[in-house]
């Protein structure tokens, strides 16, 4: 019934708001232009101002799950018309506040004391309120600013309403829809409600801004992303204290281009930030609308990006992070046959799929964005149309890549904003190339047998004896097929001569002369397998004592062709001895 409910609070909103006037009549069906013209909707008088005021204030009214709705649209004015993409940009950090006293005593009530005794100052009055919760200012009495986030007081009710009816509508979708399946929707809802509940979570959003600022800590990194430091004594399930940041808003372009900023740089830069926090790290932040990213311009020549609001993160599992790095250079490369045999080998489209027709659709797909600046082209369109090939083979949507996805539309507002002409692909390839090679090349390998030496060298008394023992299991069961065998023979004997007791005599010897030979077999398998995995655990420590010593690393990750050449001689030098 509550749902029930919810879908006509929806409905009245988008009725009072006369939010048909979002869809454009010349791209409506027949039966869809009935529908608009007959609705409910047409009873209420138009809104005052346009039609984009009037669905910020529709998206406000409804909550935080459509205000998120927004923020995403918000990034993409190349996709909706200005009249409607401006104004849902101040859903980014301009959504109704409440009460600055109620956020007060949801403050002392996490500190349990009075405000002043813990800060100096306090502003009552918000300096940005979101979707989730509300900052204010303040400062502590060693005289540092900090901004204090307070999550909304009735947020996590309004959030599990709408999951939940959202939970319904994947479910209808699932079983009613056909093709649903593909679509994987509660999935796909199930992670977007986690998602939020998380990004409600202060002390979980405390600890992934720790994590990114400690990834970029580096001298060469800090160039490139600053994230304020956390306040972990003020930090609490409902409250988030950090370092104040002052910087310029990356929506304010003409700002930055007053102050001379080098926006190609900037732009470029976007685009290593996120590569670096998807590849290197496996750890991104997937919120990043304008309203959470600021600009130091202090040096113009080297500007460098501001990073907040951590809430929501995202991470892949190695085979995704390994197979989308591969896709992602074979479209780069225009190697189409190699991008549809990724997706049957990840499981991404069934393996009974024609390779010859996939690669010719995502070919059709692919080819008319390539060597066009950004300004001319869309990475949103062209997941469109990627979906639309993908859909003709039964491609199902992968939830875990969902988050990444949203998060890549994201920088490609940001891009498109600073730098219209940046080519997002030639920017991202060598550094996708550089992440493969430190994969699966020597310093790949190298720090692979760092990290396995400890569970190798725990494990290794016992290796001899398991080999020793599977291999005498494997020589068991052929001798007890071949007495089978030599009892199958006896009988035939038996019947077929009178001379079999002599027969007998030489088929015992014969199988004696087996066994012996198999068993001097097995001792040869036995030396050559212990040797092989000695051999193992001795370039394992080798690698580990290597580690600790720099200049023998740095002259081995150098001559790349020294692991490739030395090892298999090595194994073939045991095999052969």
């Amino acid at each position: 019934m509550s749902s029930v409910w919810r879908c006509l609070q929806i409905l009245w909103v988008f009725s009072r708001y006369r939010l048909d006037r979002l869809i454009p009549r010349e791209y409506c069906s027949r039966s869809l232009a009935l529908i608009l013209a007959l609705g409910p909707w047409r009873l209420f008088p138009a809104p005052p101002g346009n039609r984009g005021d009037a669905f910020q204030k529709a998206l406000e009214e409804l909550g935080p799950i459509f205000i998120k709705v927004g923020q995403l649209l918000s990034t993409r004015p190349d996709l909706l018309p200005p009249d409607i993409a401006i104004p849902l940009s101040r859903l980014q950090d301009e959504v109704a506040p409440f009460d600055g006293a109620v956020a007060r005593a949801i403050i002392e009530r996490q500190w349990q004391c009075p405000i002043e005794t813990r800060v100096q100052e306090f502003s009552e009055t918000p300096l940005a309120s979101a979707s989730i919760a509300q900052v204010h200012t303040a400062r502590l009495p060693d005289g540092q600013q900090v901004v204090i986030k307070v999550t909304r007081p009735d947020i996590r009710l309004r959030i599990d309403r709408d999951t939940r009816l959202m939970a319904l509508l994947a479910d209808f979708v699932e079983r009613r829809v056909d093709q649903g399946h593909r679509l994987n929707a509660p999935q796909v809802v199930a992670d977007y409600r986690q998602t939020i509940l998380d990004e409600m979570d202060m002390p979980r959003e405390a600890a992934n801004t720790s994590q990114l600022k400690r990834n970029f800590s580096s001298v060469a990194d800090a160039r490139l992303l600053y994230v304020p430091a956390v306040h972990w004594p003020l930090t609490g399930d409902r409250v988030f204290t950090m370092e104040r940041i002052h910087g310029i808003p990356i929506s304010q372009v003409d700002a930055l281009r007053s102050l001379d900023v080098d926006l190609k740089l900037l732009a470029e830069r976007g685009v290593e930030i996120f590569f670096t926090q998807v590849f290197r790290d496996n750890f991104f932040h997937a919120d990043m609308h304008p309203g959470n990213i600021f600009i130091d311009a202090s040096k113009p020549e080297d500007p460098r990006y501001i990073a907040i609001d951590c809430g929501i993160v995202g991470s892949l599992a190695e085979e995704d992070q390994a197979y989308l790095a591969k896709n992602l250079l074979a479209f780069f490369r225009r190697d189409y046959r190699a991008v549809a045999t990724l997706h049957v080998a990840s499981g991404w489209v069934p393996p009974y799929t024609p390779i010859g027709e996939f690669e010719a659709a995502i070919r059709t797909a692919c080819e008319p964005i390539f060597e066009r600046p950004l300004a001319e082209i869309s990475f949103a369109h062209f997941l469109l149309r990627l979906f639309e090939t993908a859909r003709r083979f039964e491609m199902e949507v992968q939830p875990q890549l969902v988050l990444l996805q949203k998060t890549l539309v994201h920088i490609e507002g940001l891009g498109r904003t600073l730098y219209p002409e940046l080519d997002l692909w030639q920017t991202a390839q060598p550094y996708l190339e550089r992440w493969m090679k430190s994969r699966i090349g020597p310093p790949g390998l190298l720090q692979a047998m760092r990290e396995r030496l400890p569970e190798w060298l725990e494990h290794s008394p016992e290796v001899p004896e398991l080999v020793y023992n599977a291999l005498q299991n494997i020589a068991g069961s052929s001798a007890v097929g071949g007495h089978l065998q030599y009892r199958e023979r006896q009988e035939i004997g038996r019947s077929r001569s009178a001379g079999a007791g002599r027969d007998l005599t030489s088929s015992r010897k014969s199988a004696a002369a087996s066994q012996g030979n198999a068993q001097h077999r097995l001792m040869e398998k036995f030396i050559a397998v212990t040797s092989i995995v000695v051999l193992a655990l001795c370039a394992g420590v080798a690698g580990f004592f290597v580690s600790v010593t720099p200049p023998w690393i740095i002259w081995i990750e150098s001559n790349t062709w020294l692991v490739p050449s030395v090892l298999p001689l090595a194994l073939w030098a045991v095999v052969r001895s």
